[in-house]
C-alpha cells in the first residue's frame, strides 16, 4: 500500500445570496496537499502559497485533525505525519479554504489507510468538524449542491447547470473570519424576510436546474445575512452594484465574506475591474479572479 498520495481540492462559494447555510459551489481555485505517513513519530508541515505565515505548522492544524479522525476510525498505527501544502484558496476570505483542508486531510488519509469511506462517510466526518455541510459538500462533490442537516446528519443533492456561466470574485486585501461573521446575525428574524428568502431560495435551485440565467438577477436577492454583514465590509454595496451595472446576471458576498462575487455569462473582465475600482473609491485594495465552476471535486492527483 503507497504510504504518499497527493490531493487537489477545489475552493468554493457558499449561501449564493439567499441558500444561507445550504447552497454551495464548487470553484476552479484550488489547494494541493501531499500527505505522506510513517513509523517515524512526528508531524512535518510544510506551507507555502496563501495564508502560509498564519496557517499553524502543529497539530492545532485543520488537516492534521483531520488525518487523526481517520487514523483513530480505521486504527491505522502511522505514527508520523508529513504534510506539504500549496495553498491558492485565500484565507479566511469566503472561498472554503478551511473546508478544502478538512477534504483534502480526510480525502488523502482515506486513501492512504484503504479507502474504507465513501464520499458519504468523507461528508459526515468534514461536517463534524467543520460544522456545517454547505462548503465541504461541494468541496467533496464538485458542481453545485443543496445540503441539509437533519438529525444531526448531513443530506445533499449535487447537481450541474445545464446552461455555462462563470463567476467573477473580488478578494480584497483583509481577513474576515466566519466566527466574526456570525456574530452580527441576528438570532431571529421577521416573517416577511423570512419569506422572501424561501422564496428567492426556491427560485435560485429553479434557475439553476433549468438553465434560466435570467431570473438569477431576482433569485440572489437575500434578507438573511448579506445586510447585517454589510457593516463588516467597506463598500460592499456599491461593489455589488458596481457588478450589476457592468452587466453581471446577479452579485453576492462569498460565504461569510469579504469576498464578493458576480455571476456571469459575458464582460467578466468589465464586471471585475468595475467592482475593484468600486473597492477602491472606499480605500479598500481588492483584486479579481475569473472561476467557473469545477466539476469533480477533490481528487487525488
Amino acid at each position: 500500500m503507497a504510504n504518499t498520495v497527493k490531493i487537489r481540492v477545489p475552493g468554493t462559494t457558499a449561501n449564493c445570496g439567499p441558500g444561507f447555510d445550504a447552497v454551495g459551489i464548487a470553484c476552479t481555485l484550488y489547494n494541493d496537499l501531499e500527505l505522506t505517513l510513517s513509523d517515524e513519530d512526528g508531524i512535518s508541515l510544510a506551507i507555502t502559497g496563501e495564508g502560509a505565515e498564519f496557517i499553524p505548522a502543529d497539530d492545532s492544524n485543520v488537516v492534521i485533525k483531520a488525518i487523526k479522525m481517520i487514523l483513530n476510525k480505521t486504527g491505522h498505527t502511522a505514527k508520523g505525519i508529513k504534510l506539504t501544502m500549496v495553498n491558492k484558496i485565500p484565507l479566511a476570505r469566503g472561498l472554503g479554504s478551511s473546508a478544502a483542508a478538512i477534504v483534502g486531510g480526510l480525502v488523502g488519509a482515506n486513501e492512504l489507510t484503504g479507502r474504507h469511506f465513501s464520499q458519504e462517510d468523507i461528508l459526515a466526518m468534514a461536517t463534524t468538524i467543520e460544522g456545517h455541510p454547505d462548503n465541504v459538500a461541494p468541496a467533496i462533490f464538485g458542481g453545485i449542491t443543496v445540503s441539509i442537516m437533519d438529525s444531526g446528519i448531513a443530506n445533499y443533492l449535487r447537481f450541474l447547470p445545464p446552461a455555462d456561466f462563470s463567476m467573477v470574485v473580488v478578494i480584497p486585501e483583509f481577513n474576515l473570519s466566519t466566527k466574526a461573521a456570525r456574530k452580527v446575525l441576528p438570532e431571529t428574524v421577521p416573517f416577511t424576510d423570512a419569506v422572501f428568502n424561501v422564496s428567492r431560495a426556491a427560485l435560485l435551485i429553479g434557475a439553476l436546474c433549468t438553465g434560466e440565467l435570467k431570473l438569477l438577477s431576482h433569485a440572489l436577492q437575500d434578507r438573511l445575512h448579506q445586510p447585517y454583514r454589510e457593516k463588516l465590509i467597506p463598500g460592499m454595496a456599491q461593489v455589488l452594484s458596481a457588478a450589476r451595472q457592468a452587466g453581471a446576471l446577479g452579485a453576492v458576498l462569498s460565504g461569510a465574506g469579504p469576498c464578493l462575487l458576480a455571476f456571469t455569462d459575458g464582460n467578466a473582465d468589465k464586471i471585475g475591474k468595475a467592482m475593484v475600482k468600486a473597492f477602491r473609491i472606499h480605500k479598500v485594495k481588492a483584486s479579481y479572479q475569473l472561476l467557473q465552476i469545477d466539476q469533480q471535486g477533490a481528487v487525488i492527483i
